[in-house]
């Protein structure tokens, strides 16, 4: 009897080993399908990745070409051209390496456009080597007026983007004077406005020389230099900025490396209403009609049609073709998508990426 219930309890215990020995195999094998479904998920990501950066890559050559054929074709840059043509969502059925199976459905597309950046506001002109001009100044804070935002912010933006630039000396140093400071007329004492030059703590000094400019801290020992503005999004660090007032400043302001001028055949209106200080938005909406009617050659012909609008010293910061474009490509693999944005500058036929971005 004894035996018989030690042999079932043998029993008992062999079954439930072989039991546990099973669900321990089952458990490992599957850790080992898991972790080998990730290396293939990740190896695939990979391979998307790669596809969509030259597939991008081939379209950013794709574009250079196009701003380089228009140099040698045409003399203004305007919205009727091929470059200013949308590329829509568009198939590419050879794509470089298919990898399709019967149950996986392999897709690729790509979109994207060109957009002359000399459309748009430039920052960079708020200032130059530390000095504020008030012109550019007042042309922002119309613009911010133009768009229902609050013009008293274009002050604060030039001071930051005049922060972030190098501050040149403008004459030589004064014995007994404060070194800190650097004058524009070289003599010792005096106001700060005679000088040309501000403390960081009495904004408005103006130049006593004519000039459209203010200046800023212009320490010589400056342990503190601000980051130059790269983009747009870089106006958050400056209060007063929301990121829903960056999304729709966006349409209508850039941040170029170098000052630049208003391409009159691709601004909008708000733009160019800012950028001429006696033309308001109904004015602006007018010009542009007509310009979409008839693209302007030049400044002759643009003042010609608008003789009390445009004054002759306009020309000075309109232009009627572009040296600066911005690229936007979108590239979309099965689930996986990527978007691009690039600046390029063209000088004559010779086409530059200035930079790249992915998204």
């Amino acid at each position: 009897m004894k035996n018989t219930r030690s042999l079932r309890q043998q029993s008992g215990v062999a079954v439930v080993t072989a039991l546990l020995l099973t669900t321990l195999a089952i458990t490992i094998v599957a850790s080992l399908f898991w972790q080998q479904q990730v290396q293939v998920r990740s190896i695939e990501n990979q391979r998307y990745q790669l596809q969509k950066k030259w597939v991008l890559r081939g379209a950013l050559d794709w574009a250079a070409l196009i701003l380089r054929e228009d140099e040698r074709t045409s003399k203004v840059d305007h919205l009727g051209e091929p470059w200013a043509v949308n590329l829509g969502d568009t198939r590419l059925d050879q794509y470089v390496e298919n990898g399709k199976s019967d149950t996986e459905d392999s897709e690729a597309s790509l979109s994207g456009q060109i957009s002359d950046a000399q459309a748009k506001f430039n920052l960079t002109n708020l200032a130059k080597n530390g000095i504020v001009n008030l012109r550019e100044q007042a042309v922002f804070a119309k613009l911010l007026s133009n768009l229902r935002m609050d013009a008293g912010l274009a002050q604060h933006v030039a001071a930051q983007i005049a922060l972030t630039q190098e501050r040149l000396p403008v004459g030589p140093p004064v014995p007994g004077a404060d070194t800190g400071k650097l004058s524009s007329t070289g003599s010792a004492g005096g106001d700060k406005a005679s000088l040309g030059v501000e403390s960081a703590s009495q904004p408005g000094a103006i130049n006593s020389g004519g000039d459209s400019t203010i200046g800023l801290s212009t320490s010589l020992n400056s342990e503190v230099q601000f980051l130059r503005f790269s983009q747009i999004d870089d106006l958050l660090a400056v209060p007063g900025f929301t990121p829903q007032m960056i999304s729709q400043l966006k349409n209508f302001v850039t941040v170029l490396p170098v000052e630049t001028k208003i391409n009159v055949n691709t601004t909008s209106a708000e733009v160019l209403s800012a950028r001429l200080e006696n033309v308001s938005m109904s004015d602006a909406a007018l010009m542009i009609a007509a310009r979409d009617r008839t693209y302007f050659l030049d400044f002759e012909r643009f003042k010609l049609n608008f003789p009390d609008k445009v004054p002759e010293n306009a020309r000075e910061f309109l232009d009627f073709k572009t040296k600066y474009f911005v690229i936007n490509g979108r590239v979309k693999l099965n689930r996986s998508l990527l978007e691009v944005n690039a600046l390029f500058e063209r000088e004559g036929s010779r086409v530059q990426v200035l930079w790249i971005k992915e998204n």
